[in-house]
């Protein structure tokens, strides 16, 4: 069974990204509201995947992506963002993000993007 961690400011967002993962056998192992607590969890439990909400209080997805791949440059970690800018998206891969979703997101949508980085 693969692991998830889901990071979003929103509780509604991880709820809803909980449910989808459950559904299409997905472990959500850990649940972070903001980037620095992302981190921490992330060094302790090591997902398979992490979803990664790109506009969040106190340490926003990108920072916590950049902070995650320099100790761990194997992590694989989608960005979820109702942003469709670009320059984010482009932003995003650069700093080595495995996928982008855009909210409001479908779950076929999601799971293909979890199956993409893990084949």
């Amino acid at each position: 069974m693969k692991t998830l961690m889901i990071v979003d400011d929103s509780k509604f967002m991880r709820r809803m990204m909980r449910e989808i993962a459950a559904r299409n056998g997905f472990t959500v192992v850990a649940e972070a509201e903001n980037g620095r607590v992302a981190i921490s969890k992330y060094d302790e439990l090591k997902p398979d995947i992490v979803t990664m909400d790109v506009t969040m209080s106190e340490m926003n997805g990108l920072e916590a992506l950049a902070a995650i791949l320099e100790k761990h440059p194997d992590a694989k970690i989608v960005m979820v963002s109702s942003m469709s800018q670009e320059i984010i998206v482009r932003e995003a891969i650069v700093l080595g993000a495995r996928g982008f979703i855009v909210k409001p997101y479908e779950e076929k949508q999601v799971i293909t993007a979890f199956l993409k980085i893990l084949s």
